[in-house]
């Protein structure tokens, strides 16, 4: 029986051999992603900080373009009131008021009521889609009542429907 010579790899070469590819750089490694992630962290921080001040921005403009909006509806409504311009103020509400109480009736109910010599609105509450007027009587006496509104479907505009009268 015949055994095969082992082929037994030469022992590696000593020391002073290159080898047959360039090591990696390892100077600077730590340095290099550190310096990656705080600028990956500061990227990522900007464009999500932007993006919550754009919201908080724009979250801002329209509540006071609404707050805007209802100033001048219920302003109107409330001046007609207190000039006692019942036609007026009658035309003023949303057609849901009017169509629950007829013109005469809505004069006549608002004929007994108290007049007011000065009124500030304040701001919209957006859940319950009305507005707080403070109304001061010529005595000094003030009042806090409630505007109650609604928004026109074609128009989107803000229509008073009750003064809390």
């Amino acid at each position: 029986m015949s055994t095969a010579p082992h082929y037994v790899p030469p022992p590696p070469p000593g020391p002073g051999v290159h080898p047959p590819f360039p090591a990696p750089p390892v100077e600077g490694r730590g340095r290099r992603v550190g310096l990656s992630l705080g600028i990956s962290g500061g990227v990522l921080l900007l464009v999500c900080g932007g993006g919550a001040a754009a919201v908080a921005g724009l979250t801002a403009a329209m509540d006071d373009a609404l707050n805007e909006q209802v100033d001048v509806v219920v302003g109107r409504y409330v001046e007609a009131v207190q000039n006692r311009d019942f036609a007026r103020s009658y035309d003023l509400l949303c057609p849901a008021a009017q169509r629950s109480e007829s013109e005469a009736a809505y004069t006549s109910r608002l004929s007994a009521t108290e007049p007011f010599s000065a009124y500030q609105i304040g701001d919209l509450d957006l859940v319950y889609a009305s507005v707080p007027v403070r109304l001061t009587y010529p005595d000094g006496r003030t009042e806090t009542v409630e505007a109650e509104l609604s928004q026109n479907t074609s128009t989107g505009a803000f229509e008073v429907c009750d003064l809390g009268e």
